[in-house]
């Protein structure tokens, strides 16, 4: 019963809006003869599927504005049908080739597996750990800014976990290659899962042993110390934050890790 399946209309990996804001939804005839499409789950009773799109994505997604517009309209259900989608999609075109032996792979499994019929080596979609965390000093909370970042913009200090890592050990290196910071008492808060490409991002909490910044401007553009009522402040003034801070967006980890560390006593 094809006419019950839903098809999610994207143009490249970007979403497609429909006239409420919304994603799009089509049917299987909407897909192109030959495309690779990939089961989503369920939704409302009837299967949902995404197409595969040809060719490579160019460039970091966060250059296009359009794609900080779609993360800050869609509904939280809205955002993690896309983001899900997104990851695999993204995935399928970055693997159509056997990373075993170069041969050609085929979708398999509702596209949540790749096979290769000349070594029968079998690649599954993956996710990458990254560390994301606060750190206080004295009643002060620190954030730092990429150059990717709009103005004024400022964000908890991220990274990826390397291979042997724990998530402590990866916190505490990350931060003492950006900031220069010696930090301990590493607790876990909340993690997101991030669809640039495949992320999980794993939202963490430690304590600095002093406040003395050395930064990596390799990584960071700058980092400073941020007291609650500047915090409080940002959140205050909304989208058009200070002069000096823009709090972090809803949809992103670093909104709901430095909510919790402003109401956390």
């Amino acid at each position: 019963m094809n006419w019950k399946a839903r098809l999610l209309k994207m143009d490249g990996l970007d979403p497609v809006f429909d006239d409420a804001g919304g994603l799009q939804w089509g049917t299987l005839a909407d897909a192109a003869p030959d495309a690779e499409l990939v089961f989503l789950g369920m939704l409302d009773g009837k299967p949902c599927f995404a197409p595969v799109p040809d060719g490579n994505e160019t460039g970091p997604p966060f250059a296009n504005p359009r794609m900080w517009n779609a993360m800050g309209m869609l509904s939280a259900a809205d955002l993690a049908s896309y983001g899900g989608a997104r990851s695999l999609v993204d995935w399928h075109m970055r693997h159509r080739f056997c990373a075993r032996c170069g041969s050609p792979t085929q979708l398999a499994k509702g596209g949540w597996q790749r096979d290769c019929g000349a070594c029968n080596a079998q690649h599954f979609p993956r996710t990458d750990p990254v560390t994301i965390m606060l750190v206080e000093h004295e009643g002060r909370l620190l954030l730092g800014r990429q150059p990717r970042f709009p103005a004024r913009m400022y964000s908890a200090l991220a990274g990826f976990v390397e291979p042997g890592e724990t998530i402590e050990e990866a916190v505490a290196r990350e931060v003492h290659e950006e900031a220069g910071l010696r930090v301990r008492d590493v607790r876990y808060i909340a993690s997101q899962p991030w669809p640039f490409p495949s992320q999980l991002m794993i939202g963490c909490y430690s304590v600095a042993d002093d406040d003395q910044l050395t930064i990596d401007k390799t990584e960071l553009d700058d980092a400073r110390w941020f007291t609650r009522e500047e915090l409080e402040a940002a959140r205050a003034a909304g989208k058009e934050g200070t002069d000096t801070l823009l709090f972090p967006q809803s949809f992103a980890i670093a909104h709901t890790l430095v909510t919790w560390w402003m109401n956390k006593e």
